[in-house]
């Protein structure tokens, strides 16, 4: 892989008329440096836009920025454009009496109920005490923390919570491997009205918790939100391909997605679950989770499958009637992981996840069979599309497609749909494992 050289990531603040207040560091990252500087864009506090601008050692950084990013408020970027959208949907969908509870304003409007959030983790003490401590700073009024230790080989992370933490985060085991299997450990064992859900590798904004969980006190049909994952780090090259190629984000503006009235733009709705949002980053009403039956223990990394998880889990929620919804103010910063490999090994499971959660889809939900099968080719298709434009040279910068400088390797494309192949084996083996582990608990 070509050396890139590290690009900063920042904050960038803005106030309603696009005036520069400030540039800081983003949560867990070093201070910007001349050069080229990735930034969120906050106006008035809240999460708006990305730039990717370059500013030099005479230059203030935070006009440099702010000049690129003005351009992007007018265009319609700004959080209260993004509502006043999703407002006129959710009026449309759920009414307008509820759709002026959840979105009159920039933001979701109502108290948050109470939240249980619930961190699966092996192995990895230093990047979860980060994590932790994060999770420890929210604005949310009423919640707990619980921290499953998955398959643990060491008492370290029995340790660090036990000690460090005691008597501000649960400690609960599940020796059985497997991320889906650890989320359903950690629902079990939680008693908030709302279970969010996310990984050890980030560190949340302090309002978090609050943005991701609001939404449920507006719209009691709404089963699912997710939120905004924006790079900690971009220091690797590994780090800035896979930003520059999409990496977990799914932009500024907030969706609402409904069974009851499909998607125009999703033809293949309900089954592109990568559009809704990603595992580091979730939310679920509780009794919306359990009426789905929770996560599939067959999925999710740490089992056969490698991963999918998450996606099934937005798509048997969406098929037992609720509403899932995005919104970017509910934001995280996450750790990619910084080596080739690292790149490689997330490319094949990132194609086997996603025949593998289509798979446990057909499998646990023999009902939705027909409809999966009319869209399954398409799918296939539409991400066998994805994979080769992909090769074909994708982002130039984090967030941005269509140019040369960090062109996705061919051999990952390769990868992603070698591990497309895999995903309905994996799948198999690891439901196998289940029943094995199953019958002899029984």
């Amino acid at each position: 892989m070509n050396q890139q050289p590290a690009i900063s990531v920042a904050e960038l603040e803005l106030d309603a008329s696009g005036a520069a207040v400030g540039l800081r560091a983003a949560p867990g990252a070093p201070a910007p440096v001349p050069g080229e500087v990735y930034a969120l864009v906050r106006v008035d506090g809240r999460p708006t836009a990305t730039v990717l601008g370059r500013y030099e050692e005479n230059e203030d950084p935070a006009e440099v920025l702010a000049a690129l990013a003005v351009p992007l408020l007018a265009d319609g970027t700004a959080p209260r454009g993004d509502a006043e959208r999703l407002a006129a949907t959710e009026a449309a969908v759920v009414g307008p009496r509820a759709a002026d509870r959840g979105a009159a304003g920039p933001g979701p409007v109502g108290v948050p109920p109470r939240a249980s959030v619930v961190v699966a983790t092996r192995e990895r003490p230093a990047s979860l005490a980060r994590a932790l401590d994060s999770l420890l700073a929210q604005d949310h009024p009423d919640h707990e923390l619980i921290v499953v230790d998955n398959a643990p080989r060491t008492t370290d992370t029995h340790d660090l919570v036990t000690r460090a933490y005691a008597g501000r985060v649960r400690y609960v085991r599940e020796d059985t491997p497997g991320l889906a299997i650890a989320h359903n450990t950690g629902a079990a064992a939680a008693d908030g009205e709302v279970l969010a859900f996310t990984d050890d590798d980030v560190i949340a904004d302090p309002h978090w918790l609050s943005a991701l969980t609001a939404p449920f006190a507006a719209d009691p049909g709404l089963g699912c939100v997710t939120g905004l994952i924006l790079p900690a780090r971009l220091g690797t090259p590994a780090q800035v391909l896979l930003e520059s190629h999409g990496g977990f984000a799914k932009g500024f503006a907030p969706r609402l997605y409904d069974p009851a009235h499909p998607p125009a733009d999703e033809p293949l709705f309900p089954f592109t679950a990568g559009s809704f949002g990603s595992g580091a980053n979730m939310a679920f009403r509780a009794d919306a989770l359990r009426r789905a039956g929770g996560f599939d223990p067959a999925t999710g990394t740490g089992t056969a499958a490698r991963g999918g998880d998450d996606l099934y889990a937005f798509v048997a929620v969406l098929a037992a009637g609720f509403r899932l919804r995005y919104t970017s103010e509910a934001l995280v910063w996450h750790h990619h992981r910084d080596t080739w490999q690292d790149l490689r090994n997330q490319a094949y499971g990132y194609g086997a996840g996603l025949t593998a959660y289509l798979t446990a889809t057909l499998v646990r939900s023999p009902r939705l069979l027909p409809a999966l099968l009319a869209r399954l080719p398409r799918g296939l298709a539409h991400a066998r599309t994805m994979t080769a434009r992909r090769g074909e040279g994708g982002g130039g910068v984090p967030g941005e497609h269509g140019t040369q400088h960090h062109p996705w390797p061919r051999s990952l494309s390769r990868l992603e749909r070698r591990g497309m192949l895999y995903g309905p084996i994996g799948y198999a083996r690891a439901r196998a494992r289940d029943a094995f582990r199953r019958a002899g608990t029984g």
